[in-house]
């Protein structure tokens, strides 16, 4: 498998200052993966469910810990589903986060 694409898995904590508030905290990690197009059976299934599949992202199962959103090629994803294979690869199946086309800055 060729995993020579990048993306940054974003976790979003919330941690509690000095004060007993809250705080969200934001961690990012890059990961390196493949990418593929979502296949037309996920797309009408996930359409079915309201939601607009973009990408399926292979990764090391070992390099996921749950995050739910991703940056790729400057644009954010949501994590919408996963699934782990018979091998040490994680599909990660991801829309548009919020449906914009928000782009991040840095990226």
């Amino acid at each position: 498998m060729d995993r020579s694409e990048v993306i940054t898995l974003v976790k979003e904590t919330q941690v509690r200052n000095d004060f007993g508030v809250y705080e969200p905290v934001t961690e990012t990690r890059d990961v390196f993966c493949q990418v593929r197009s979502i296949t037309r059976s996920e797309f009408f299934d996930a359409g079915r469910n309201g939601l607009n599949p973009e990408f399926e992202f292979d990764v090391f199962s070992g390099d996921y810990e749950g995050e739910r959103t991703v940056v790729f090629r400057g644009q954010k994803y949501a994590v919408y589903r996963t699934y782990q294979g018979r091998t040490d690869v994680l599909e990660l199946y991801v829309q548009r986060e919020g449906g914009t086309n928000e782009q991040v800055s840095g990226q």
